[in-house]
């Protein structure tokens, strides 16, 4: 069996050294489809993870969206600032991909504070998209904050965070009282 490799192999050499010792083939051009290039490029969620999600505290969310642009997003939480303290504060996604089961994103500065995330999500123990925890985020999540004179501190923290559950599609709607 391994003697009829060796033989397939040295001939798939042959083949190929008459053309390239005579300049007729391009090394350039041997290359995948543009098609299968493509798919390569562009690892694929494993599924559609879009959603919100809990965040760090009661009352504060993630919100994740997946399109056949990429990722998008955004973190709303309460500010912590004497100055911005009981509003809320949207932080949306400067860099955000996943790909297969990995989740990772970056958000704006807003106040001197971003936020920066890299994880992986899984099921959860939601039956449904229709029940809190169908998907769980889990990783690392890194605060940043910067100082009025420009001084950078973070801190990490690992983090796991919920998917909110979300209206049944086959639920009729409520109708709205008269």
């Amino acid at each position: 069996m391994a003697g009829k490799m060796v033989i397939l192999q040295l001939m798939f050499c042959l083949i190929l050294a008459g053309p390239l010792a005579a300049g007729q083939v391009n090394l350039v051009s041997l290359q995948l489809p543009s098609n299968q290039q493509d798919r390569s490029k562009a690892a694929t969620p494993a599924e559609d993870i879009s959603g919100m999600y809990s965040f760090l505290k009661e009352g504060e969310f993630l919100q994740i969206n997946l399109d056949k642009d990429g990722v998008s997003g955004y973190i709303s939480r309460m500010g912590e600032l004497e100055s911005d303290r009981g509003t809320f504060l949207d932080h949306f996604f400067t860099k955000a991909a996943i790909r297969g089961h990995d989740v990772t994103f970056t958000t704006r500065q807003v106040h001197g504070v971003w936020f920066d995330f890299k994880g992986k999500f899984d099921r959860g123990p939601g039956k449904t998209k229709s029940q809190d925890g169908y998907y769980v985020l889990r990783g690392t999540l890194t605060e940043f904050t910067a100082d009025p004179e420009k001084r950078v501190t973070s801190r990490s923290r690992e983090v796991e965070f919920k998917l909110l559950a979300q209206p049944d599609d086959d639920e009729p709607q409520a109708k709205p009282k008269k």
